[in-house]
């Protein structure tokens, strides 16, 4: 890549909305996003800043409780609504007392701009727990019916974990295209991921994506070259900030030295996402 050029780029994961303060990890309340946006204006001037073309903005997240999320779900739409730039990502949640939420959300799913559905189990909920199955079997059905992506998060020893998150895979990705967020998470999900699963799962078919975002610093120069020696995959790896939780910059940074400045690198950067998002 030239020195002292960023290149434009789609970010094909980031948040907005504050949420309130909270005493993680048994210490004081307090706002570890300390760039999160309230506002559609503040994120537009993000992307004017970054040179941001386009980005799937997801309501912010982190506290565990998901009414927060859910609330900034028709801000996400107006967002999108009001900035060609932007693409809606909606909350939604797999556990059953969050159902009603849920159903909410996914009213929403037809809404203009509206082109992903978020899925976490960081709040609670498992992939092999029966409770959640109809919230799933909703989540993926709404994302069929209407051509959205599903994005997961993976983090290896939460419940989310890529062993568990293997399983929506497994069952929904042969006609829903999944978005694994954070390229497993960690170490293992990344060996996991990387090493065993992701080239098996698009060579069988399936409709799986990922992004580098949270990436710990080997794993995406060692997607790079796993892509070239399998000769598959360069169209399922994105570019994604996960800001306020990510850095644009340095994600931007570790993503450009591990593609460099030819076809993969355009594929990540930005012609990925616009098939996947269907820009084209």
């Amino acid at each position: 890549m030239t020195t002292g050029r960023r290149r434009r780029v789609h970010d094909a994961h980031r948040h907005l909305g504050v949420l309130p303060a909270f005493p993680f990890y048994g210490g004081p309340p307090v706002n570890p996003d300390t760039t999160a946006r309230a506002t559609i204006a503040e994120l537009r001037a993000d992307l004017d800043r970054e040179g941001t073309e386009c980005a799937l903005v997801i309501p912010n997240y982190g506290v565990p409780d998901p009414t927060a999320s859910f609330a900034l779900n028709e801000l996400v739409v107006e967002a999108a609504q009001t900035d060609e730039r932007i693409r809606a990502g909606l909350w939604t949640s797999p556990r059953p007392q969050d159902a009603v939420a849920t159903e909410k959300a996914l009213a929403l799913a037809g809404e203009r701009g509206v082109s992903a559905l978020k899925l976490s189990f960081l709040l609670g909920g498992r992939v092999t727990d029966e409770a959640c199955r109809p919230q799933l079997d909703a989540i993926f059905g709404a994302a069929r019916e209407h051509g959205l992506v599903v994005h997961v998060h993976t983090s290896p020893g939460a419940a989310s974990d890529i062993d568990e998150v293997a399983g929506l895979v497994e069952d929904y990705a042969d006609d829903v295209a999944v978005h694994l967020v954070h390229m497993g998470g960690g170490m293992s999900g990344h060996i996991k991921l990387i090493g065993q699963r992701f080239f098996a799962w698009v060579a069988a078919g399936k409709r799986v994506y990922t992004d580098t975002s949270w990436a710990i610093g080997f794993a995406p120069r060692w997607f790079a070259a796993e892509i070239e020696r399998h000769g598959i995959g360069h169209d399922r790896v994105l570019f994604a900030s996960d800001q306020p939780w990510g850095d644009f910059a340095g994600e931007h940074a570790r993503l450009a030295a591990a593609t460099g400045d030819g076809e993969l690198a355009d594929l990540v950067f930005r012609r990925n996402f616009e098939q996947l998002h269907q820009l084209t």
